[in-house]
């Protein structure tokens, strides 16, 4: 009977809406099943970043022991991320059909799988093969990750829930570093990669009781347009990377016209969809654009501080290379004292407003992050760093929350994984700007990284202005759909609450 409710929600909005007032089951899960559910969410996140993030710590240690150079060994990095863009759209799609915690779980089992092998690998091209999988198992986590804590959370507190997986991801981040440090200190590097292992398999009995049933729908998977995805963001990715490190324009050309090519055919058979993969139509709505743009802008600038800050801490103020870890610190811990609080604001106060702030005091921090003085002490360093994760903070939860809850209920997965992909290309492209900045400005030289910081300022300032244009009564409007009907082209654009 709710599987048919939900197809039929799919058909009719209002019918949708006027389910969710009546129907508690349809806002969220009753306590404490809740806090259990966001609990176990948080702990896949976890498990998954935490992996990636000590793996590039561990990259030089790993190349040394399978005898691989730096270049070489950089695959072990590469092909996780790239398995997680090209499929990231592919398994919200498979969720928005088959249920998104059913999409969950076979992402966990593949991850969990993949690291047994990774950690059990003797060969760089084997260790590669297993990071590629350990990818499409993270994928398909966080592809749908954010769409069940719209099922988790009712809609007045959805910035709550999705503030505890911003938590998450700053804390994992934030120790990495440490934790590589210590099973490297007492381990071999397989032992990176085996402690996922139970993690995984822990965190997977908790989602079998835990987390909430969402019923499949009617729609077909098109496989098709899941191969014009794949091709145009790792053609689009490549063709980035190609520009940043100065390879010959030829095959860059040809990448990034490859991914033209792919990414206008993909549209155009997306407008057709009922349910398409690429959630082009949701881009109608000015208040779902806008937020998605607003986290380009500011994922390009945090990709471009975080690649030019630990060239900036050693080699030009001299820094060992744990000093620079404990002076990245405050950053993401910062994040994860803010993340709360800001979550609770999105849900009382328009993300327009929060990502506005957040990111005019992100954007000051990157200015005088660029005005150090020569041999700054390090509370100097300590401070401005503190004051880009409060901007951070306050920016991340509410324009989270602004994406999600802009789009249906039925296409949170879809809305779900243009938000991670938003993240994923801003995070590509600024490092792409900080090979091109490097490549005509050393990074000893001391001129190179003030320059990348103060292009990272520009660019946070930009998603400022993208996000107070969130405010504007042109973004309160929805965009019909052709063929909408008139209570559709009426509605006021979700998400504005």
């Amino acid at each position: 009977m709710r599987g048919a409710g939900f197809s039929a929600a799919r058909r009719d909005p209002a019918a949708a809406a006027a389910a969710a007032a009546t129907d508690p089951a349809e806002d969220g899960l009753p306590l404490p099943q809740r806090h259990w559910a966001i609990a176990t969410l948080a702990t896949g996140i976890v498990v998954s970043v935490l992996d990636s993030s000590i793996a590039n710590t561990a990259l030089p240690t790993i190349a040394r022991q399978l005898g691989a150079t730096p270049s070489q060994s950089i695959w072990v990095v590469n092909a996780y991320q790239l398995a997680v863009v090209v499929s990231l759209l592919p398994f919200a799609s498979l969720g928005d059909i088959f249920g998104y915690r059913r999409v969950y779980m076979a992402g966990l089992v593949v991850f969990t799988a993949a690291a047994l092998l990774s950690a059990s690998s003797s060969t760089l091209p084997m260790l590669a093969i297993g990071r590629a999988l350990q990818g499409l198992g993270s994928a398909g986590m966080m592809s749908v990750n954010t769409a069940l804590v719209r099922f988790t959370y009712p809609r007045r507190q959805l910035g709550r829930g999705i503030a505890m997986i911003a938590v998450s991801v700053s804390v994992s981040s934030a120790a990495g570093p440490s934790v590589a440090a210590a099973i490297l200190a007492v381990a071999s590097w397989h032992w990176l990669f085996a402690v996922s292992v139970p993690i995984g398999l822990f965190s997977l009995v908790l989602s079998l009781r835990l987390l909430p049933r969402t019923p499949p729908s009617e729609h077909r998977f098109d496989p098709a347009s899941a191969v014009l995805s794949a091709v145009a963001f790792a053609a689009l990715i490549g063709g980035i990377n190609g520009l940043g490190h100065g390879q010959a324009a030829l095959p860059v050309g040809a990448e990034l016209l490859a991914a033209l090519a792919a990414g206008y055919v993909l549209v155009q058979r997306q407008l057709r969809s009922p349910l398409p993969l690429l959630p082009v139509d949701l881009f109608r709505r000015p208040v779902f654009a806008l937020s998605v743009t607003t986290s380009v802008m500011t994922f390009v600038a945090q990709g471009i501080t975080f690649v030019t800050l630990p060239f900036y801490f050693q080699d030009v103020l001299g820094r060992s290379q744990v000093a620079t870890g404990l002076l990245m610190t405050p950053w993401p811990a910062t994040v994860s004292l803010v993340a709360p609080i800001a979550g609770r604001l999105a849900d009382r106060y328009p993300a327009g407003i929060l990502g506005g702030i957040g990111l005019s005091v992100l954007t000051l921090g990157y200015l005088l992050l660029a005005m150090l003085p020569p041999a700054p002490a390090s509370i100097d360093i300590l401070w401005r760093m503190m004051l880009c994760g409060l901007g951070f903070g306050f920016f991340s939860s509410p324009n989270n929350r602004a994406i999600v809850a802009s789009a249906p209920r039925e296409r949170s997965g879809g809305a779900g994984a243009v938000q991670s992909t938003a993240r994923l290309l801003g995070q590509t492209i600024g490092a792409a700007l900080v090979a091109l900045v490097f490549g005509v400005w050393h990074p000893a030289a001391g001129s190179g990284p003030r320059i990348a910081l103060l292009i990272a300022a520009g660019f946070a300032a930009a998603g400022a202005v993208a996000s107070l244009a969130r405010l504007s009564r042109f973004a309160r409007i929805a965009r019909p759909r052709p063929g909408a009907s008139a209570t559709e082209r009426e509605q006021p654009a979700p998400g504005f609450d």
